[in-house]
């Protein structure tokens, strides 16, 4: 149990980082703080997006664990921005390799985060694959 609770730790870190990579991405004429952010509730998310879910969440950790060392043996700002941006670059490529797009992925997170129940189905599904 302790393995799955740091596992999600590990997503929702990279699910983070990946928002905040999205964010950076928009367009400055856009202002998302005067946007709410859509939230899709946990009811709409199918069991074929949990398992992926689930899937790309044990791939993004073990992605999460080798760039945070690498992030923390870097010596200065460029460098610590050049592991972030690689680190998110190969997170989304595992998203979207696990049929999910970003905004789902996120979304799910975000989801099973307020949601003990969903967060124990995944971690189920998760614990079978």
């Amino acid at each position: 149990m302790q393995r799955m609770t740091a596992l999600f730790s590990a997503v929702l870190l990279a699910a983070g980082l990946m928002t905040v990579q999205a964010h950076a991405q928009q367009d400055p004429a856009q202002d998302p703080a005067g946007q709410p952010q859509a939230q899709a509730p946990a009811q709409d998310f199918s069991d074929d997006q949990l398992q992926q879910f689930a899937d790309a969440s044990q791939e993004i950790a073990v992605i999460s664990q080798e760039y945070t060392e690498r992030l923390h043996a870097a010596e200065d700002e460029q460098t610590q921005q050049e592991v972030r941006m690689e680190a998110n670059d190969r997170m989304v490529e595992v998203v979207e390799q696990n049929g999910l797009d970003v905004d789902t992925f996120n979304a799910i997170g975000h989801a099973i985060q307020q949601d003990p129940e969903l967060m124990q189905r995944v971690q189920q599904m998760a614990e079978q694959s």
